[in-house]
């Protein structure tokens, strides 16, 4: 057990249903999966029509970033992730709380912004129902899912990983065959944006883009379900992050190529317009059920690192101890997977009506990321003389460095850029603050009843 653990855990331990095929499909399916099908147009309203560009560039700085989590994972193998390492690292129970509030909203605001995705253009394909509505039923379908196992949880991921990059292959062939037909415009894969800079443009773009690159970091927070997680943690995130990016570049320079951007730009399934104007005949509907299905994947993936966020903290007494609870049949944290439930179904009927709520809770999602990617690579390098008694990951010291700067940077680019999408991560972290304050208070009443804080 790991020496940061100050107190005996009694209740059941998690379920090591992920072995390393399936931990390399849940960090695939949840990058693929979160953003591509929705947030391409919304990047391409940023950047012009060199969309990729702000792929490529968010590619090179997740990996800086990923390579600290996959030292830390292996070397602290725990449910909580980025808060259990900087707990580890700091030993201060605010920061710990507010870097698992921080990751915890962001991927609650992420699972949001995908869940608006499935209720948009790609399901008025099938029906036509109010967004709200169709999002709630969604999200409770999801915890439903999350509940019932996380070995079903994987299995069902790994379908839908399958069909979502099914997905991805034939916008891909469709650009080629647009290429060999002399349909679209490659030229157009190469404009930024008129009347703004290439570097605005493209630093504005990479903010939103690393959005569709995030999934690296929810993994972790399912290593203590995971089998062998010193051995299989690496190659299942940097393999992931690998093909996800090769796909995102063929992806976006086919959408710009095909669809003007500002078509783009305006549509909450952009992918369905590029098969749309294609040159191949292929039926929306498909298509959509595709779509469909890849963000549902994410959205699930978002919830079920949220909810392990909780439980890890609560194991670990930064939370209040009820967190931990695991229920006897399923082995699943039940009490944090309705906590997370119930956040996430308040943020979607009070954020979700916003005409701009998709590219909002995107934004709100990276920098909530960033400010936690900022602790986890300074903890990379303050837990350098931390000794543990296994083998594990260790990266170049450059990278946490460059991760760290790089992460605040565009932090401060976004603050400075865009107040609206900074002031609500703001609220949202204010709204830590008020939470830890009242931790303190509900953690001394929950511990004294419970029987696990004896």
């Amino acid at each position: 057990m790991d020496e940061s653990v100050s107190h005996v855990r009694e209740h059941p331990d998690l379920k090591r249903g992920i072995g390393p095929w399936l931990l390399l499909f849940f960090v695939l399916g949840d990058i693929v999966g979160a953003g591509i099908y929705a947030l391409v147009g919304e990047v391409g309203a940023l950047v012009g029509g060199a969309i990729w560009s702000a792929f490529l560039c968010a590619f090179v700085l997740a990996i800086f970033t990923a390579s600290s989590y996959a030292e830390l994972v292996t070397k602290y193998p725990r449910a909580g992730g980025s808060a259990t390492y900087v707990n580890n690292a700091f030993r201060n129970p605010f920061i710990s709380f507010m870097v698992a509030f921080a990751v915890m909203a962001s991927g609650i605001t992420s699972a949001c912004t995908l869940t608006l995705a499935f209720s948009g253009d790609y399901l008025a394909q099938f029906i036509s129902v109010p967004v709200i509505g169709a999002a709630i039923v969604f999200m409770l379908l999801i915890t439903a899912i999350n509940f019932y196992g996380i070995s079903e949880s994987v299995r069902i991921n790994v379908v839908l990983t399958l069909v979502e990059i099914t997905g991805l292959v034939l916008i891909i062939i469709i650009g080629i065959a647009a290429l060999a037909g002399g349909h679209g415009d490659p030229g157009r894969a190469f404009e930024f944006k008129e009347g703004t800079s290439v570097l605005t443009a493209l630093l504005a773009g990479t903010v939103l883009a690393f959005y569709a690159l995030i999934g690296f970091d929810d993994s972790v927070n399912v290593a203590e379900e995971t089998q062998h997680p010193s051995r299989n943690y690496p190659r299942a995130i940097f393999g992931a992050l690998l093909l996800a990016g090769v796909i995102y570049l063929l992806v976006t320079f086919t959408a710009s190529m095909v669809v003007p951007t500002a078509t783009l730009a305006e549509s909450s399934g952009p992918l369905l317009e590029v098969v749309e104007a294609g040159p191949i005949a292929i039926p929306t509907k498909l298509f959509a059920a595709i779509a469909l299905l890849a963000v549902s994947n994410g959205a699930l993936i978002n919830m079920i690192m949220a909810s392990r966020i909780v439980y890890g903290m609560g194991d670990q007494g930064v939370m209040p101890t009820a967190f931990s609870n695991v229920h006897p049949g399923r082995r699943t944290p039940w009490v944090s997977i309705a906590f997370t439930s119930i956040i996430a179904l308040l943020v979607l009927i009070t954020i979700g009506r916003n005409d701009e709520a998709l590219s909002t809770l995107g934004s709100t999602t990276v920098v909530l990321l960033l400010l936690a990617f900022v602790m986890v690579n300074i903890s990379v390098l303050v837990l350098r003389r931390d000794e543990v008694g296994h083998e594990h990951f260790r990266t170049p010291t450059v990278f946490p460095i460059l991760g760290a700067v790089i992460a605040a940077a565009l932090l401060i680019y976004q603050a400075v850029s865009d107040i609206t999408v900074f002031g609500l991560a703001a609220v949202l972290l204010a709204i830590g603050v008020v939470l830890y304050g009242v931790n303190l208070l509900a953690k001394r009443s929950l511990d004294r009843e419970s029987p696990q804080a004896r």
